[in-house]
């Protein structure tokens, strides 16, 4: 005790000599490792704080306690200062820091550009002419709106492409049914698309009211004109516009515009709820639920939301806080907020009436998600304690990595791990492994075959990693699991004698069924029959090593076939078709385009475009 004492001490009289002004603090383990990063406007009285002996809150006592040296970075301005703190935050990935996902894991709404745009769901914003509406909470809420606009106003919910595809075919299902416009038939005039379009852009933008106005004036103008047809159509998308307007639940007055965020925090765990609300509508939802190591103070937040307003398009009039911050944190992300969006905007915290009130379901929106998360851990906890007791584990299975093979024939092996953490699979950390040819027997002069010795490569690969001290693979599995048996089991064993390692390897038997029945060892089974939180446990794992496997396996097949029906084309071979393939999207659009276009990418003469154009050209004739 004397010992760390004195190294507060030491960290204290360091953090006295800080400037006060501007900057980052950089938290570090006796590892050398970061363990939390922050800002403060005045860094030497906020870093000073944590070395204290004032009380603090569980959760900053854990982070302090694993300190043993920092470094600071000092800033010109506060702004500056949230930008590099977001970027260290990003490159570490700290133990006790709030980190929101990638922006890439975000779905947007995409209307693309052309003389009849589409709507659909992207996970990229290119730099095109394309709108893109979002990110939104998940693909789930994405495809809803798509589908809810789709039927509201009879956009096309096909994969024909106009208006190439205009009177090719005859009209499909959605048409008959009174759920499709018809572009197809050819009834239906660009102009009148391009208003559907708008529409739709309305909506999205949570102007249904707007969107209203547009289409009255629209029905107006065409029954003034004496186009009955377009004048009814407008009637009954207003129509519906009514309905989709009904079933949403007025929380303001049909002119706000603002999001709403809720904090509960609590030693199991915290989360950060936002609700988004447009032309007085609940438009979508955010829930970030955190771990109970990290560090959920109002600070924290506001840095947090500074990065969660910066992967988003639009930003509201008005942000409404269920906490009060600091001071300089509100006026910080205020600041920021209005210079992203070019205008003010409002940042407080209401403390009486209806936007209180909101606030208040907001938060509590947020702490059930906390109460749900604790029960689902406590049920996780309980599955993995008697994991841990039918396999004599000497420790507790927090990190539980799965394996499985596929493969298509004698091409395309491929090895996938999953890994599941506190009994939550953890798809960051998912990865899998191209498997070369491989042959041979082990040391037992059992083994041979693909299976046994692609696994064997996909574990001395992946073993490697573990000293490399970066990345998911230096995280030290509990538990190895393998989706096979005895001799599998065997394989990986001696796999981890060569490497030195000691960690428990177990093999999912299945029955006839495919479905896990018993764990093995290299010489026995162990029976889960009477298991039933741990079969449940199990089998969930082993159909998710699974599918995980086989897709990319599949994708893996899917990129060969891709590349392969353009190497039959004299002068193309597979680093030809790759580039053309990347540079078009596939051989559906390169089917489209003219020998001028081919020769253009990079790579390609002009005795090849002419080769490749006359190909597809032949194809059409066939």
């Amino acid at each position: 005790m004397a010992i760390r004492e004195e190294e507060l001490a030491k960290l204290l009289e360091k953090a006295n000599t800080l400037p006060l002004c501007p900057g980052v603090y950089v938290m570090k383990g006796r590892d050398g490792g970061v363990v939390y990063v922050g800002k403060s406007r005045k860094l030497k009285n906020r870093v000073s704080q944590y070395f204290h002996n004032g009380e603090k809150n569980i959760k900053t006592e854990r982070m302090v306690a694993s300190v043993c040296d920092f470094d600071y970075y000092v800033c010109a301005t506060e702004i500056e200062a949230l930008t590099l703190e977001n970027t260290l935050i990003k490159r570490y990935t700290p133990k006790y820091n709030i980190r929101l996902k990638d922006a890439k894991s975000y779905p947007y709404i995409k209307i693309t550009d052309g003389e009849y745009p589409t709507l659909l769901m992207t996970r990229r914003r290119e730099n095109d002419k394309g709108r893109y509406f979002g990110p939104y909470s998940g693909v789930s809420t994405v495809y809803s709106v798509i589908g809810t606009l789709q039927r509201t106003l009879g956009l096309p919910n096909c994969k024909r492409r106009f208006p190439r595809d205009i009177g090719v075919e005859r009209p499909c299902i959605y048409y008959q049914m009174n759920r499709c416009c018809g572009v197809c038939t050819g009834q239906i005039s660009p102009e009148e698309y391009a208003g559907l379009i708008r529409t739709a852009a309305d909506i999205l933008r949570g102007n249904i009211s707007g969107a209203k106005r547009a289409l009255t004036e629209e029905m107006m103008r065409a029954s003034d004109e004496e186009r009955y047809e377009a004048a009814a159509r407008c009637r009954d998308t207003i129509a519906a516009l009514e309905r989709l307007r009904s079933k949403q639940h007025m929380v303001e007055s049909p002119d706000t515009e603002e999001d709403v965020v809720g904090l509960y925090t609590d030693e199991f765990g915290s989360c950060v709820s936002v609700f988004c609300i447009r032309a007085g509508v609940v438009a979508d939802t955010d829930r970030f639920p955190f771990g109970r190591d990290v560090i959920v103070d109002e600070g924290a937040v506001i840095s947090f939301l500074c990065d969660y307003y910066a992967k988003r398009e639009y930003i509201p009039k008005t942000v409404l806080l269920s906490f009060e911050p600091e001071e300089e944190d509100r006026e910080l992300l205020a600041a920021f907020l209005s210079e992203k969006a070019g205008r003010k905007t409002e940042v407080r915290t209401p403390e009486r009436g209806a936007s209180r009130a909101l606030c208040e379901t907001v938060r509590a929106n947020a702490e059930e998600a906390v109460r749900l998360a604790r029960k689902q851990a406590e049920k996780d906890d309980g599955v993995l304690t008697r994991l841990c007791e039918l396999l004599g584990l000497e420790s507790y299975p927090s990190r539980i990595e799965a394996y499985d093979i596929s493969n298509y024939g004698e091409e395309h092996l491929t090895a996938g791990m999953v890994v599941c953490e506190d009994g939550r699979m953890k798809k960051s950390d998912y990865r899998y492994f191209r498997i070369g040819s491989v042959e041979g027997t082990d040391d037992y002069g059992r083994m041979g075959g693909d299976d046994y010795g692609s696994m064997r490569e996909a574990l001395s690969r992946r073993l490697a990693h573990l000293s490399d001290g970066e990345g998911s693979f230096s995280h030290r599995p509990d538990l190895i699991l393998l989706d096979g048996g005895m001799n599998h089991v065997a394989v990986v064993r001696q796999v981890l004698r060569e490497m030195h390692e000691d960690i428990p390897v177990f093999g999912m038997v299945k029955d006839n069924y495919h479905k896990t029945r018993a764990l093995c060892t290299d010489s026995e089974e162990i029976s889960i029959a009477r298991e039933n939180a741990v079969y449940v446990f199990l089998y969930k794992l082993q159909e998710e090593v699974h599918r995980f496997t086989i897709s990319r396996m599949q994708a893996a097949k899917r990129k060969t076939l891709r590349t392969s029906s353009l190497t039959v084309i004299p002068g193309i071979g597979p680093a030809k078709a790759k580039r053309l393939l990347d540079a078009f999207g596939g051989a559906g659009a390169l089917r489209e385009v003219s020998e001028e276009a081919i020769a253009g990418v990079d790579g390609i003469s002009a005795r090849d475009a002419k080769a490749v154009y006359a190909h597809f050209r032949g194809t059409e004739k066939k």
